[in-house]
């Protein structure tokens, strides 16, 4: 039987939005360190969130997502604001991710935006850490070993815009650990889940009123959708 499946919620922004998501099941936060997302959030900022969300028992894996940054800023950030994965969102070298000499190796995944079937191969085989494909399934670590998101030409996530399940569904059978992103809503996320089956699904815009203010409502329905969507028939 398949694991229930994660969730983060990204884009986070501010405290009571991340309590909500905590205190609704979420596995994963984001926050998003690149000043030109809708999302940004400084690292002062994410420090007071964090440092709150660290006195909970049920603190999830919190996040940082980064585009073009070196691996050495990116670690210096994980520690200051104790974070505890780098989501790599821009046109980082498989380097930072595969060799053991590289500051976040360990503790960073890629999230790729693939035009094709082809192309999301040839860039999975890049980026997925080793540490997912010389390991068995059981000592494999328990985070994304790969983002898939839309495709977009200039958007580095966080466009709305529905991906390709069909592609994706093939990519979740053959990588370990997929996460899946790329206009995820409440509405939907139950059957993107059916029809992937990946490890984990991601959203930001789908559980918003507007960018960085997340809807309490559609966070709660989206998560418990997604965690239930093996298991319920969903509308």
């Amino acid at each position: 039987m398949q694991q229930m499946v994660k969730v983060k919620i990204c884009g986070v922004t501010n405290l009571a939005d991340a309590e909500t998501a905590v205190s609704a099941g979420a596995d994963y936060l984001g926050f998003i360190f690149y000043p030109k997302s809708k999302r940004a959030i400084t690292q002062a900022e994410a420090r007071a969130i964090v440092a709150q969300l660290r006195t909970r028992p049920d603190c999830p894996h919190l996040v940082g997502v980064f585009v073009n940054e070196t691996a050495e800023t990116i670690a210096r950030i994980l520690d200051e604001c104790q974070l505890d994965l780098a989501q790599l969102s821009g046109e980082e070298v498989p380097w930072m991710v595969g060799d053991p000499r590289s500051p976040i190796y360990g503790r960073a995944y890629k999230a790729l935006r693939p035009a094709s079937l082809p192309e999301a191969e040839a860039e999975a085989e890049w980026y997925i850490p080793p540490q997912f494909t010389n390991q068995p399934p059981q000592r494999r670590p328990n985070h994304p070993a790969l983002l898939i998101d839309t495709w977009h030409p200039v958007l580095r996530g966080g466009t709305g815009q529905t991906g390709n399940w069909e592609m994706s569904a093939h990519l979740a059978h053959t990588i370990p650990n997929l996460m899946l992103a790329g206009g995820l809503t409440p509405e939907n996320v139950a059957e993107a889940v059916r029809q992937v089956r990946p490890f984990a699904v991601d959203v930001a815009s789908g559980v918003e009123f507007s960018p960085g203010q997340k809807d309490p409502d559609k966070v709660r329905t989206f998560i418990h959708r997604a965690k239930n969507s093996l298991t319920e028939n969903q509308p």
